[in-house]
């Protein structure tokens, strides 16, 4: 059986993928919008490594728990990860707000800005926490 985090941390891999893609073929609405659950992802792989599980009934993890989770448990308390990523799941999902829930669109500046630190967020995770490739 495949361990959750595992699954986890390939998804947040493929979707990283897919947003490169995305902003290579000028969709920065759909880049902002991968690059959100690339870390999204990586982060609930990094909870699940550190023995932490989703709160609540359903045992689903939420939008809002994951990011003060990861910022909170595992930046802040346990210092496994560096304070330089603490913001980073709060702007990448902003941008996903925008992208696909308002009339505006994302520019090639900040889906750029979202997918390097996108990038920076899921490769800190592999690297410390090993696993999917």
């Amino acid at each position: 059986m495949l361990d959750p985090s595992d699954v986890y941390l390939r998804k947040a891999q493929q979707s990283l993928q897919g947003a490169e893609s995305e902003a290579e073929a000028g969709r920065y609405d759909n880049c902002a919008n991968r690059c959100y659950y690339a870390c999204f992802q990586a982060a609930v792989a990094a909870l699940l490594r550190a023995g932490i599980r989703p709160s609540g009934m359903r045992g689903e993890w939420s939008h809002a728990t994951v990011p003060a989770q990861f910022a909170g448990m595992l930046i802040a308390r346990r210092k496994l990860y560096s304070s330089d990523l603490k913001d980073t799941l709060g702007r990448a999902y902003a941008l996903r707000q925008i992208a696909d829930y308002q009339s505006r669109t994302i520019s090639y500046a900040q889906a750029d800005r979202i997918l390097r630190n996108a990038a920076m967020f899921v490769n800190a995770i592999v690297e410390r926490e090993g696993g999917a490739t």
